[in-house]
C-alpha cells in the first residue's frame, strides 16, 4: 500500500513539475523581452525597443496634477523616435519587484519602477505591460505607468527586479 501511494505522489509531481517549467520558462522570456526594452532605453538604441514592441502598441501614463487623475495616451513610435534622438543623459529605467503572469499566448508584467535622467531621479510610479506570444515571440502591446515625483525609491544602476 504504501508503494502504491509513494508511486502515486511521485506521479503528481512529474504531472506538475513539467507545466511549472514551462510557465517558468514562458515567465522568463516575457522578462527578457521587457528588459531588452529598458536596455535598449538606456543604450538609446530605438532598433533595440522597436524589436520588443508589436506595431500599435500603445503607451500610457496616469499621473496627478493639482488634484486631478490626468492620464495621456500616445502610439509607442513617438517614444521610440524619442529614444533613438541624441538626448544628453542616459535614460536608465530602474525596477524592481517585477511579477509576470502568463496564460498561454497572453503576459501581464507588473513592476515597481525609478526613472533616472543620467544620475538624477526624474519620477517613479509602476509599469503594467500587457504582451502577446505570436510566430516572432513575445512582443510587447500596451504598456500603463503611474507617474509621479514624490516617494520615490533611491534604486542602484543596474536594478532589473531580480
Amino acid at each position: 500500500m504504501k508503494r502504491i501511494f509513494l508511486t502515486a505522489a511521485l506521479m503528481m509531481m512529474a504531472a506538475t513539475a513539467a507545466p511549472l517549467a514551462a510557465q517558468q520558462t514562458a515567465a522568463d522570456s516575457v522578462r527578457a523581452v521587457i528588459l531588452q526594452t529598458f536596455d535598449g532605453m538606456r543604450a538609446g538604441d530605438s532598433t533595440m525597443v522597436r524589436s520588443a514592441v508589436a506595431p500599435g502598441t500603445t503607451l500610457t501614463s496616469v499621473m496627478v496634477r493639482e488634484g486631478k487623475t490626468v492620464t495621456r495616451s500616445e502610439s509607442m513610435e513617438g517614444f521610440i523616435q524619442a529614444v533613438g534622438t541624441a538626448h544628453p543623459d542616459v535614460w536608465d529605467e530602474r525596477v524592481s519587484n517585477f511579477v509576470v503572469h502568463v496564460d498561454g499566448a497572453l503576459a501581464h508584467a507588473w513592476m515597481n519602477y525609478s526613472f533616472y535622467l543620467g544620475d538624477r531621479l526624474s519620477h517613479c510610479g509602476v509599469n503594467s505591460i500587457q504582451l502577446i506570444r505570436g510566430d516572432g515571440g513575445w512582443k510587447i502591446t500596451s504598456i500603463a505607468d503611474t507617474r509621479r515625483n514624490q516617494g520615490c525609491p533611491a534604486l542602484p544602476a543596474g536594478s532589473r527586479g531580480e
